[in-house]
Parts: structure tokens; C-alpha cells; sequence
């Protein structure tokens, strides 16, 4: 059996996560957890409230872990702008013998922003609420670099292609 990989994606809103995370699954081939639609599964019209994304991502990591103990590839289609959170999910994918990729979107912060405060971003996304410009402004802001932990997955929002991702990753 392979070794199973974890892929994590660190980047805005808007700069293209779930675009790349279906690319990478229709590659791979691997099972795409998507926390925005999990969200809205699980509480059908969100707060994003502490109690309820600690809820969403304890019931999400644990997913995690099964599908990786089973020898399946994940997608965690979320933003993993903070350290501890990049850790946490690593130290999963590490108890399962997985591998772990970062994905690094390089989209320029102003696309990424129109985007992301675009009416049709938040009905891609299927949620009931447009993003607020403060609340792009705090995610941006708030975002922890990728310093000494791992060499990221490059990959810039604008043109994304099968091709790009398969080049990116190494896969062609």
C-alpha cells in the first residue's frame, strides 16, 4: 500500500483553496474534505462562533485521521493560516504513517479580495453570508508564515490547470 498524503492549503480567501483542492482530488484521487460546505452541513446556517469551528474541526481532524488510517489521500480544503493548526493536523497525518503537503496559493492579495468579497464567492462557497471586508483584512492579517516548517506546494490562484497542479506537485 502507498503512502497515504495530506494536503493542506494556506492562502486568502478568494485566492483559489477549493478550486485547487477539486484539481488535486480529481488527480489524485483523493477524498476532499471541504470545511466550508462540512460547516454548512453540520449547523445549516453558521456563526462561526469559537464553540462551534471547535466542534466542526474535531469532528473534521477525526475524519482525517480514518481516512488517512485507511490508506486514503485527503484534501483538507480550509484555510491553515496558523501554525498550531498546520501542527496539529501534521502530527495526525505523522501518527498514520502519511505524508504531509502544504499548499501555498500565491494570488495576489487584491485578486484574492475581490474575489472573496464578490457576491458569487460566497454562493460558490455555499454560504448564506457575504465576507465582510474586516473580516478578510483580520484573516490576512492574522496569517502565520511558513517559517522553518516545511517547503510549500506553490501555486498561484490565477491559472490554475490540471497541468499546473500535476506541475506543482510533481506529478507529470
Amino acid at each position: 500500500m502507498k503512502q497515504p498524503t495530506l494536503y493542506l492549503f494556506v492562502g486568502h480567501p478568494g485566492s483559489g483553496k477549493t478550486t485547487a483542492a477539486e484539481l488535486i482530488c480529481s488527480i489524485t484521487n483523493a477524498t476532499h474534505i471541504w470545511a466550508d460546505r462540512e460547516r454548512q452541513k453540520m449547523f445549516g446556517r453558521p456563526t462561526h462562533s469559537l464553540t462551534e469551528s471547535g466542534e466542526l474541526y474535531r469532528r473534521l481532524n477525526e475524519k482525517t485521521r480514518a481516512l488517512l488510517s485507511a490508506g486514503k489521500d485527503v484534501v483538507f480544503d480550509t484555510n491553515f493560516n496558523y501554525r498550531v493548526d498546520r501542527q496539529r493536523l501534521r502530527k495526525i497525518a505523522d501518527t498514520c504513517g502519511a505524508k504531509t503537503v502544504v499548499v501555498q496559493m500565491t494570488t495576489p492579495e487584491a485578486l484574492a479580495r475581490q474575489r472573496a468579497l464578490a457576491p458569487t464567492h460566497a454562493d460558490r462557497n455555499g454560504m448564506h453570508h457575504h465576507m465582510a471586508p474586516e473580516t478578510f483584512e483580520r484573516i490576512v492579517h492574522h496569517r502565520q508564515p511558513l517559517v522553518n516548517e516545511t517547503t510549500p506546494v506553490l501555486l498561484d490562484g490565477r491559472n490554475l490547470t490540471e497541468e499546473s497542479v500535476k506541475k506543482a506537485l510533481g506529478l507529470h
